[in-house]
């Protein structure tokens, strides 16, 4: 059993809280806030034990094992590298970092304390997702030739941290890192990239629109934004069928597979908790010694193509990861 610690209240972590609910590997022991009557409260809503007035001192709690990290994205990798030092296991929320350096940067830190660190794309430990995988490389609609990618919603407070560029929001790091995580899971490492954008809040990129080119002349696109209407799918189109995922994020009970040939098969996943899923992967990764799932390679690979695409909409050119 893993004893995990939530270093802030932001609200993704409800989720974390309710996926250890229904983990036989973790439970939340402490939370930790700038504000100790935050912390409380969030303790008392959510039942957790130990709480602390400040990150410190929940990374100096000899209770908790190991600590996940829902701040804003700037934030991650110092947060992340300051915990791997206290001798502290970490998930740390999706995007690790924008920039390859601050990612090798995190791992290194996690290597010289014998830590493991993974970061938290939780739609990755979803049964729909295994499945996609499968029917993708069993060619079950032939070879690919394209996959678009779409995440999206409206609505979102003008004063949200997700609008902030000193605290590297935006789109792309929001909700189109998904995206590049199922294009990159699906076709591989892309040979270049291009990207357009259109910004908002205090200069971030609001909408963001992405074209990748993968090996095998598979071109794939993507869209997110912050301002559309409710977006959420993936759609492989091969050769000889098509497949669609219309819920491939989120993934709430009933979400399934669509796979079209001659005639249309409707696929459905079993129904879980991909939080729960994610604890579960640190916990087993940390028994047996080893690397997390999602380690080094793959958050390299994210801020890569991350990092390109932002140089491509700035530039106006294609852009090699």
């Amino acid at each position: 059993m893993i004893r995990w610690g939530i270093l802030s209240t932001a609200r993704i972590a409800q989720r974390i809280v309710e996926g250890a609910r229904l983990s036989e590997s973790a439970k939340i022991v402490a939370v930790g806030s700038r504000d100790l009557t935050r912390a409380q409260a969030y303790a008392d809503e959510h039942g957790i034990e130990r709480v602390h007035g400040s990150y410190e001192d929940l990374l100096a709690d000899p209770e908790v094992d190991a600590v996940y990290i829902p701040l804003p994205n700037s934030m991650h990798v110092p947060w992340t590298v300051t915990a791997l030092e206290a001798g502290k296991h970490v998930l740390c929320e999706k995007p690790l970092s924008r920039d390859p350096a601050q990612v090798e940067l995190a791992f290194d830190a996690a290597e010289r304390a014998g830590r493991v660190l993974m970061e938290a794309f939780m739609w990755r430990f979803h049964p729909q997702t295994d499945e996609l995988v499968r029917l993708v490389r069993s060619g079950a609609v032939g070879d690919v030739r394209l996959v678009r990618t779409a995440f999206g919603f409206g609505g979102i407070d003008p004063d949200n941290v997700r609008l902030q560029s000193s605290l590297e929001g935006g789109a792309l790091m929001d909700v189109g890192c998904y995206c590049v995580s199922a294009l990159r899971l699906l076709c591989g490492e892309p040979e270049r990239v291009s990207g357009e954008q259109v910004l908002g809040g205090d200069g971030v990129d609001i909408r963001f629109a992405g074209t990748l080119r993968f090996a095998g002349d598979v071109v794939a696109t993507f869209d997110c934004g912050m301002d559309v209407h409710r977006r959420h799918s993936i759609e492989v189109v091969g050769s000889d069928g098509t497949i669609l995922v219309p819920s491939p994020w989120q993934t709430p009970s009933g979400t399934e597979i669509l796979v079209t040939r001659e005639d249309t098969e409707r696929i459905v996943p079993e129904t879980v908790d991909p939080y729960a899923r994610e604890l579960d992967e640190v916990a087993a990764a940390i028994a047996e010694g080893r690397s997390a799932r999602l380690g080094r390679d793959e958050s390299l690979g994210q801020a890569r193509v991350i990092a390109a695409l932002y140089r491509s909409a700035a530039d106006g050119v294609s852009v090699v990861p």
